[in-house]
């Protein structure tokens, strides 16, 4: 019996048995334990195969005037995109896909053969979700493989061409890439948020599983231009170029008790909605980057300095004749005929005079110059953190010799912007107190800072007047029943690959302040290169400030300081001026 049933189990079959009990086991075990103890690293798996995350997109914050007209806005769009991969399976339906996307075969069919190995690709972007419906339906209604939908925002200028250059623009993936858009982008941009979804292996959905991180919109901006004097601005400034033959332009308006910038125009522009003939040009904000010689409207600088000194008041005279004035091989002209051999220092700043500004820079020295124009700006940064802004160029040499002395005190051998220009005038205007400049909207007035004596510049208030009211003054800046002050330049410019000036090619200039009961606005006219009727200052952009002034005034509500008697009764005190905020804030 012993060997009987040795030989019905032989023991190579009780090693089998006794190897397959033990696999067995194994194998159960592993079981108990992928789904019991070491569950979490089966569903990590399951996880990887199946889970996705997909962005939730959030549109940018809203950017406003200071009363709350949109100027850059958020849209959804519709964005398509395709898997080469499964598109390749069916190539003839990809005529009809052509066909929904509005766009050649053949072009289509060259894309998808180039990156049949991805599997992604856009095929357009920025649709409306109408258009992006419409092409999804014809997905579905042919049985279209890989194509997909998803939803973005695309920016959407309202104002157009009229704040381009300020406002700049975003790039397909909505990111600031000019102007106020680039230098908030952090503040302006959203945090995308997350959902969870349940992907098959060829990427189709199955289930919205849940929302893991909502999305965070981005902030609202209120800018502190006002739309109404930048379309005024846009309006004037262009005309200007048209009337001129000129070949750019720059435009600033500044609130000078709050620093407040209300109106930054350019010309040429562009619209920010349509980029597709865009030159480079016409994108760059001009008063912001573009640097000149600041001319004769450097005279009210020049001589708030010799004010400043006590040497010099309004009423001593100088000796201009006979209108030129020899520094070694250099020769100082007057451009225009002045009333006479001896002008005061008014009459400097009427007949616009070099010799007479120069005779007493001499006195002064260009230091005394040099140290007043840093205090107010000039070669400095205006703390707007603008992209690309330039601070100019402010000379300070340790040796002031006569010739740099009197180029300096007349507008020459130094660099500045139309903003720093414009800043520069309003501390006159604000009685020699400096305020900050801001792009951003104030709600009350920042902290003064008093850089010239306010003596000085309630003088050089009333001269600066003269300049325009006089007889001889620049009358084609005067406005309508208001008081203004004011000064014109005209700057010759710098031959590109040369030391020298260009022939015949020159910049027009005016800046000025008003009204005069309360000054309250600056403004700065710069005309670049005019070729048609003349090109000085007074003559060419004058009359823009004249225009670009008085609407401005009126706009803003405030109190006609220059009406026959009669009228001015009727019209209340200069003082509502103050408190008349502009209308609308």
């Amino acid at each position: 019996m012993k060997n009987l049933a040795g030989a019905r189990y032989p023991w190579r079959f009780r090693v089998v048995v006794g190897l397959l009990m033990t696999m067995v086991a194994a194998i159960a075990w592993r079981i108990v334990d992928l789904h019991v103890i070491d569950h979490d690293f089966l569903k990590g798996q399951g996880d990887a195969r199946s889970v996705r995350h997909i962005a939730i997109p959030a549109h940018r914050g809203l950017i406003t005037d200071r009363n709350g007209e949109p100027l850059a806005v958020s849209t959804p769009v519709a964005t398509l995109w395709a898997n080469p991969k499964e598109l390749v399976l069916e190539r003839e339906k990809w005529g009809f896909l052509a066909d929904a996307l509005g766009q050649s075969r053949a072009a289509l069919s060259e894309r998808l053969e180039a990156n049949a190995d991805k599997e992604f690709i856009y095929l357009v972007r920025g649709l409306t979700p109408e258009q992006g419906e419409g092409v999804m339906a014809q997905v579905k209604t042919h049985r279209i493989p890989g194509v997909y939908s998803v939803e973005e925002f695309r920016r959407f200028y309202p104002s157009g061409e009229v704040a381009a250059q300020v406002v700049g623009f975003t790039d397909v993936d909505d990111r600031g890439r000019e102007g106020v858009e680039l230098a908030f982008d952090s503040w302006l941009a959203g945090v995308p948020g997350k959902r969870q979804v349940l992907k098959d292996r060829r990427g189709h959905l199955i289930r919205d599983v849940q929302v893991t991180r909502n999305a965070k919109a981005g902030k609202t901006l209120a800018l502190s231009i006002d739309l109404r004097l930048q379309y005024l601005a846009n309006r004037e400034l262009r005309n200007a170029l048209v009337e001129n033959g000129a070949k750019a332009g720059s435009l600033v308006i500044l609130d000078v008790k709050t620093g407040e910038v209300l109106a930054m125009s350019n010309q040429p522009t562009y619209n920010p909605n349509n980029r597709r003939n865009l030159q480079p040009a016409m994108m760059r904000n001009r008063a912001m980057i573009d640097v000149f010689e600041p001319g004769s409207t450097m005279k009210a600088i020049s001589m708030s300095a010799a004010l400043e000194t006590g040497r010099w008041k309004p009423s001593d005279k100088v000796e201009v004749y006979p209108g030129t004035l020899q520094l070694g091989k250099y020769t100082i002209r007057d451009v225009s005929r002045t009333e006479g051999p001896v002008l005061d220092l008014t009459g400097i700043l009427i007949n616009s005079s070099n010799v007479g500004m120069s005779k007493v820079a001499f006195d002064i020295g260009g230091e005394t110059i040099y140290h007043l124009a840093q205090k107010i700006g000039l070669g400095q940064p205006t703390g707007l953190d603008f992209p690309g802004e330039r601070v100019g160029n402010l000379p300070n040499y340790r040796d002031w010799k006569k010739a740099e002395t009197a180029t300096l005190s007349y507008g020459y051998g130094l660099s500045v912007t139309a903003i720093q220009l414009a800043h520069a005038f309003s501390v006159l205007a604000n009685n020699g107190r400096m305020v900050p400049l801001s792009l951003i909207h104030v709600d009350e007035a920042p902290k003064a800072t008093q850089v010239i004596p306010e003596s000085v510049a309630k003088t050089m208030q009333g001269m600066l007047q003269q300049v325009i009211e006089a007889p001889r003054g620049v009358f084609r800046a005067q406005v309508p029943a208001y008081h203004v002050a004011g000064k014109s330049g005209t700057a010759r410019k710098t031959s590109v690959g040369t030391k020298g000036y260009a022939e015949n090619s020159y910049r027009s200039l005016f800046a000025g302040f008003g009204p005069m009961s309360d000054p309250r606005y600056a403004i700065v006219v710069v005309i670049d290169e005019p070729s048609k009727a003349g090109y000085f200052g007074g003559l060419v952009s004058a009359p823009v400030f004249s225009k670009v002034m008085s609407g401005t005034l009126r706009l803003m509500n405030i109190t006609p300081d220059n009406l026959p008697p009669t009228q001015q009764a009727n019209a209340g005190p200069p003082a509502a001026a103050a408190k008349a905020n502009g209308g609308r804030g």
